[in-house]
């Protein structure tokens, strides 16, 4: 039957069988965009940002022209060597850093003081509008935890339908596992959820037998079978959780607003267990507001994506967000990794408006639960932020779009950077201790030249410096002063205070360490080596304290190192540098004392509102994720089984491509000879390693052959 043939809106699923897994196609096509040429569109007409933009860039220069005057004065007395010269020019790009992100964060405390209204019109305390346009939620994932993944989705999906809008929307689960168990635990999971809302819900699960192009891959392969028949797309990744009332609301913006091509909500982080993930939920639920303001006010139209809990207009994607292959090997070559940042500056590059929702409440994501996690993630981004380079010369960008992209370059090379500075600092130490200067210069001089700087000064501009970089937080707690009811929830003023004060000390504490970590992330990327696409870890935290050791040996011996040579030239360079030095020393136990885990929450340090009075699609999602389910142990044995996942499974296998003549598998033939060469299912199993079995899972014609085995004796 046609699942999408009725106009309208409305849900066009009617009775689904449990075994379909997927509508009618309705294809859309998506051309790969150029790089290197572009036909400039016509001037789209959006409202000028020049105060905004000259607020926050002419407030940096300032900034930096003030902070690099001061470190020259350090710097300059008895002249200026070629190590000081180095320090100077490192200390102007990161303090420059430092103010542009002040800067950001002092325009979003002016915004939210001024309680200044949404750019789009989106206003939460307002009656939920009506909305007209079909619009489909899509849910990638890839090798997660599939109970938990479809819990979330089904709260996402009963909050949507609360609205009484839930007709307009429909639901793709769009999977690139590749783990065996967890492909057929998928299965498995989506058809008891159709099977709980009932079969009018239009709930769908497509299986990618190849994830080509990663996510932006399995978004794209989307559009191009289904996307000619909704308006606009809600992207959600495994461990996202949005409520039905932001969701309506984000609909009916995009209704409202033609030249709109995507609006990008502003994600709170939940569910944190291990005291890493609480203090990075409350240091995002305090700080995260008020920084989200301001760039989104300077932003304007030429706002960022960041890949998740964003709707996107499907056909303003399909016409200019298709990306090429990049030329080269990895890891500046292949598919584009950071495809966000991309694809959003490619849609306004076509003349489509970008935007964020910094006001907009209901969005959430969970956090990595430890440090070694969260270093983890951030290597994938660092590879593919630094991919970017070889897209800074795309022409037609609108320059605020490559601000982005040099803002997510400059996140991670901001590292090293820092790191050759402290190595400088201590060998301009080290030089004036142990290395005999020429006090007397060639030519005619009355005075020596002495090797100094000036103490007192340099003690002024580090205030400076630190000042800049806590201020933002000190901000954000002044505008939560200002709300009542939010400032309850998170416990209290002086909770918060003190919260801010703990938070502060911890991240400082393991600064350097992830400046260990993405130094060598950033040396790896140069090097040519790949990171790869690792399953991110979304449990409670638990680390062997030998991983632990291994993992933070390096920053540990790079701060006894640090310390040694400080030591040699002065105790008080020593005390100066001691808070680096004594997070790169305390690193093993900071990690150990970070991932241990508070189920309960016992401790009111770190409360956040969504803690103290959890969103009901939040207690929904944690009580289905919770809720007793029997993992799956071996996926051929369940198949075997179970005859109605079976018939779903090889349903879902006949949408797949078929294999070119002579274009050959060669885990598949690896998994039919042994398939072969065994006498019982039981056997045949045992035989299979993973590869094989996911060779044989995609392949009908080996089921058959495996499932035709006698069992054993």
């Amino acid at each position: 039957m046609d699942t999408l043939a009725k106009a309208g809106g409305a849900s066009a699923t009617g009775d689904i069988p449990m075994n379909e897994f997927l509508p009618r196609e309705s294809p859309i096509d998506m051309a790969t965009q150029p790089l290197r040429r572009f036909e400039p569109a016509p001037a789209p007409g959006f409202a000028p940002m020049w105060i905004r933009r000259a607020f926050v860039l002419t407030g940096t220069a300032i900034l930096t022209a003030a902070g690099c005057y001061e470190m020259y004065r350090v710097l300059q007395v008895g002249g200026i060597t070629v190590l000081e010269s180095i320090i100077l020019a490192l200390f102007v790009l990161l303090f420059a850093w430092i103010a542009f992100s002040f800067m950001s964060a002092l325009a979003g405390f002016f915004v939210l003081l001024a309680k200044k209204k949404d750019e789009l019109g989106i206003d939460a305390k307002a009656p939920l509008p009506a909305i007209h346009s079909r619009t489909a939620m899509l849910l990638p994932t890839y090798n997660e935890d599939a109970h938990r993944v479809l819990a979330r989705l089904r709260a996402i999906y009963e909050s949507v339908e609360q609205t009484g809008h839930g007709s307009r929307f429909d639901w793709f689960v769009l999977s690139d596992t590749t783990d065996p168990a967890i492909w057929i635990a998928e299965e498995k999971c989506f058809l008891k959820l159709r099977e709980a809302l009932g079969s009018a819900a239009a709930l769908f699960y497509r299986h990618r037998p190849e994830n080509t192009a990663r996510k932006s891959g399995n978004i794209e392969d989307w559009v191009k079978r289904f996307g000619a028949n909704y308006e606009g797309m809600l992207i959600l990744d495994a461990d996202s959780l949005m409520t039905g009332d932001s969701i309506i609301r984000l609909v009916a913006a995009m209704e409202a607003h033609s030249k709109v091509a995507l609006i990008q909500t502003l994600p709170v982080i939940v569910n944190a267990k291990s005291l890493f993930a609480r203090w990075q939920q409350f240091a995002g639920r305090l700080y995260g507001p008020m920084l989200a303001a301001g760039i989104a006010w300077w932003h304007g139209s030429e706002g960022n994506y960041w890949g998740h809990n964003a709707i996107i207009r499907v056909r303003a994607f399909a016409q200019y967000a298709g990306l090429p292959e990049l030329r080269g090997r990895k890891p500046f070559g292949g598919h584009v990794l950071s495809h966000d940042f991309i694809e959003a500056a490619l849609m306004r590059r076509g003349g489509r408006a970008i935007h964020m929702a910094p006001t907009l409440r209901g969005s959430f994501e969970e956090s990595p639960p430890t440090l070694s996690d969260f270093a983890a993630r951030d290597r994938r981004w660092c590879q593919g932020n630094l991919q970017h380079l070889a897209l800074l010369p795309t022409r037609g960008f609108h320059w605020v779009s490559r601000l982005h992209l040099l803002t997510g370059i400059g996140s991670y090379l901001t590292a090293p950077l820092w790191l050759i500075f402290l190595v400088s600092g201590i060998l301009v130490s080290l030089q004036a201790q142990y290395v005999r200067p020429e006090y007397f210069p060639k030519g005619y001089s009355l005075f020596p030249q002495w090797p100094a700087q000036d103490p007192i000064l340099a003690a002024w501009v580090f205030v400076g410096t630190m000042g800049m970089l806590i201020a933002p937080k000190l901000l954000a707690f002044l505008v939560l002063l200002t709300d009542r009811e939010t400032r309850k929830k998170f416990g209290g003023g002086f909770r918060v205070l003190a919260g801010i004060i703990a938070e502060t000390i911890l991240s400082g504490l393991t600064a350097p360490v992830m400046m260990i970590f993405q130094s060598s992330a950033v040396s790896e990327i140069l090097l040519g080596r790949d990171a790869g696409w690792q399953v991110q870890r979304r449990d409670d935290g638990g680390v062997s304290h030998r991983d632990t050791v291994s993992t933070y040996a390096v920053p540990t011996l790079i701060g006894i190192a640090m310390a040694v040579a400080a030591y040699a030239v002065s105790l008080p360079l020593l005390l100066w540098m001691m808070p680096v030095i004594l997070g790169l020393l305390l690193a093993i136990p900071i990690a150990i004392l970070s991932s241990w885990s508070d189920p309960n929450r016992r401790s009111g340090l770190f409360k956040t509102p969504e803690q103290t009075a959890p969103p009901p699609v939040l207690a929904r999602a944690n009580e289905f994720a919770n809720a007793p389910h029997s993992p799956l142990a071996c996926p051929l044995h369940e198949l075997r089984r179970d005859a109605g996942l079976l018939e779903a499974h090889l349903n879902n296998l006949s949408g797949q491509r078929p294999r070119k003549r002579g274009e050959v598998d060669p885990h598949l033939a690896i998994a039919r000879a042994k398939i072969d060469d065994a006498e019982t299912f039981e056997e045949a199993a045992g035989f299979l390693g993973a590869r094989e079995k996911f060779a044989a899972l995609k392949s009908p014609a080996v089921l058959a052959v495996l499932f035709a085995l006698p069992d054993s004796a």
